[in-house]
């Protein structure tokens, strides 16, 4: 405990002498926090594979585990949501590690099915999940007044980012020495980021005696809450629940995971095996889509503070529909493939900027990314079971192409959405 007051003082006394407002400081912890909690979800999924040749299992029934592990990403964002609110970002950092360590362990030393499902569905399910998005709506909200969306399309990036961008060098290193060697790369990441956050980072602007960034008088810090984290995630829930935003949020959302995480993340180096594509070519190209999606996620929360986020929403859906029907509709080429990669991958999560900065705008920076958690929730839900879905459908029919059109048909649907949200539904409810 006194070594980690040190150490956040003394980055408090640099950032002051060189007029650095701390949030950059947060911004930067939950940067990589993301980027390898979610690498830990991420990099199973290029395995899967090898996986199966080695331990003799079909891609379907490595899948399930897998479809699995994004629910609960999924699930465990509502309740990330009330412990934050009763905890704090930095303690639960800590416990989200532990169970992330204790499930990448596991995973390694997988021989069994009930192996596969404890260590890389549940706990790299729940790990992750327990800060997931949250903990980027958190730091947004907390410590920024103004370039909310820039700060949410920064940490957004180093979420898919970090599910996407080290699955090349694990494909690689799995090819070299075996998949259970390419989990090291999430492990040792999440290490290192685990401690940093420990070491520097604080819970509120207010407990450094600094304004939020945009501000110029420091803010009362909330009474702590009373109610345990169940009780403060359900109640954000039926606050959200009351109003049509919530609904349509949740709604697309859900669309988003569909036509995101739940189909490319696990099923596009399988896809393009069927196209002929070699394994470690295929997986690069979920390292084009990672960096495309740092690029496009940051400059659409650039954007969100800027213009109506209900059309940029409108639009990124729509885009993204078009890349998928087309993707199946042609006979691509690893270049055309190359080139979908980063057109989809400018779109992959950019979606996640509006959508905070509505959730927050409507809901308030307390509240706000508690019900935004539930929002996450059917988005990953839905990731889980279309993951689940496509494997099973490529089991039976030998083919991609109705997962991979159902997701572009349902993203046309969550563009037309945003026509029936209204100014007066935005309005803050100052709750």
């Amino acid at each position: 405990m006194h070594i980690s007051l040190k150490t956040r003082s003394s980055a408090l006394s640099f950032c002051t002498k060189y007029d650095i407002h701390y949030g950059w400081v947060m911004v930067a912890l939950a940067f990589f926090s993301a980027l390898f909690a979610t690498a830990s979800v991420g990099v199973p999924s290029v395995l899967i594979v090898p996986m199966s040749k080695d331990l003799g299992w079909s891609i379907g029934e490595i899948a399930a585990p897998t479809g699995l592990r994004l629910a609960l990403f999924g699930l465990s964002a509502p309740f990330a949501g009330g412990l934050m609110l009763k905890y704090g970002p930095r303690r639960m950092v800590g416990l989200s590690g532990i169970v992330l360590i204790i499930g990448l362990i596991i995973s390694i030393f997988t021989t069994e099915k009930w192996h596969l499902w404890v260590g890389m569905g549940i706990l790299l399910g729940i790990g992750p999940g327990l800060t997931a998005m949250q903990l980027s709506s958190v730091v947004a909200s907390r410590w920024f007044s103004e370039r909310q969306g820039l700060v949410i399309g920064l940490m957004t990036g180093a979420t898919a980012t970090g599910t996407l961008i080290f699955m090349p060098l694990a494909a690689t290193i799995s090819d070299l020495y075996g998949w259970r060697a390419a989990m090291a790369i999430p492990t040792i990441g999440s290490v290192i980021s685990i401690i940093l956050f420990y070491l520097f980072a604080w819970d509120r602007p207010e407990n450094i005696n600094i304004p939020r960034l945009g501000e110029t008088e420091v803010g009362l810090a909330p009474e702590p809450y009373k109610e345990n984290f169940i009780v403060l995630s359900f109640n954000a829930l039926f606050v959200g629940m009351r109003t049509k935003l919530f609904w349509i949020l949740a709604l697309t959302f859900m669309i988003c995971g569909i036509s995101s995480f739940g189909l490319t993340q696990a099923h596009i180096v399988p896809f393009c095996g069927d196209l002929g594509v070699p394994f470690a070519a295929a997986a690069w190209l979920l390292a084009v889509i990672g960096v495309a999606d740092l690029i496009g996620t940051t400059g659409s929360g650039w954007l969100a503070d800027r213009y109506d986020n209900r059309w940029l929403l409108t639009i990124y859906y729509g885009f993204r529909g078009v890349s998928l029907v087309w993707l199946v509709s042609s006979d691509p080429s690893y270049a055309a493939l190359t080139i979908f990669a980063i057109i989809y991958g400018l779109d992959f999560i950019a979606t996640v900027p509006p959508t905070v900065k509505l959730t927050i705008g409507r809901f308030g920076r307390e509240i706000g990314p508690a019900i935004f958690g539930w929002i996450f929730a059917s988005h990953h839900v839905a990731a889980g079971l279309m993951t689940v879905g496509a494997g099973v459908s490529r089991d039976f029919i030998g083919s991609y192409v109705p997962s991979f059109l159902f997701a572009g048909i349902t993203c046309f649907i969550a563009a037309a959405s945003f026509y029936f949200v209204k100014n007066s539904d935005m309005k803050s409810s100052n709750i």
